[in-house]
């Protein structure tokens, strides 16, 4: 099964890393993208299956081109892994309207450009598995990364709508979301903090969640090697599953906001649905 062309961005480090690797290892022809070509080499190596592309998720004529050398160099495309992206972290009123739009720019209309780019190809050929990075935050707003939060529910709404519109072509759409797995994530290049309009009330606020982050910061529990092997292993799955919940914290995650809106639905549910005419 290791015939599959893979593209892959946000590869300079991370999952997108660690993913690369482990399909030039199993064999796989692999594009991978970064900000930086020289960074991509330098992490990944020389390898006559891999194509190293520089790209700015924000230009769509940069993206149609990368996916285009993709194409010309292995002859189709296979598996699109939107894996670029980084973490915002900050009590809402104190993520100035600049920043918010910068993490939308990069986590969700970078993900559109390229799955928009993508799709030709794979509606040509009637085959393909778009994946895209979402996260536990995607399903469970989590206090003190409302922004974040924001822009990973968007591209978890996005696939799952994305799923039904493609399912007719042969292409099946998962979005992951990932727990805690022990990458650089949580570190400065990869997780932007609030730091110019701090708001005093909001103190305690502030570091807990710094302190929490401190913590987990390289002790998270997940294996992003043992992660990556699953997410290879879904991509050759004939029924590959729409929701991927990575890692045992994602379940616990999962299950908790689950129940807790069941309580609230059970809870309202004779006023709610009073709704209708009489």
């Amino acid at each position: 099964m290791s015939n599959k062309i893979w593209f892959v961005t946000g590869a300079s480090k991370g999952m997108g890393q660690i993913l690369v690797k482990m399909l030039l290892a199993r064999g796989y022809k692999v594009a991978a993208t970064s900000r930086s070509v020289e960074d991509l080499q330098q992490a990944v190596g020389e390898h006559d299956q891999f194509l190293p592309l520089q790209l700015n998720l924000s230009d769509e004529k940069d993206v149609k081109r990368a996916l285009s050398a993709t194409i010309d160099r292995f002859g189709s495309l296979d598996v699109v892994v939107n894996n670029a992206g980084y973490g915002q972290v900050g009590p809402f009123e104190e993520i100035s309207d600049a920043a918010a739009r910068e993490n939308f720019e990069v986590n969700v209309f970078g993900t559109f450009n390229v799955v928009r780019q993508a799709l030709p190809q794979l509606r040509k050929q009637r085959s393909g598995h778009i994946i895209n990075f979402s996260s536990t935050a995607g399903f469970y707003g989590f206090g003190g990364s409302a922004i974040y939060a924001a822009t990973k529910f968007a591209v978890d709404g996005m696939s799952e709508a994305l799923a039904q519109d493609v399912q007719p072509f042969g292409i099946h759409v998962t979005a992951v979301k990932p727990g805690y797995f022990r990458t650089q994530f949580l570190s400065p290049s990869s997780l932007r903090t609030s730091t110019t309009h701090l708001i005093d009330d909001y103190a305690s606020l502030r570091e807990a969640k710094e302190a929490g982050l401190n913590q987990y910061d390289q002790n998270q529990p997940g294996d992003p090697e043992k992660g990556m092997d699953v997410l290879i292993r879904i991509a050759e799955s004939e029924q590959p599953p729409l929701h991927l919940f990575l890692g045992k914290d994602a379940y616990e995650v999962a299950r908790s906001k689950i129940e807790s809106v069941q309580r609230d639905m059970e809870a309202w549910e004779t006023l709610a649905t009073s709704t209708g005419f009489d």
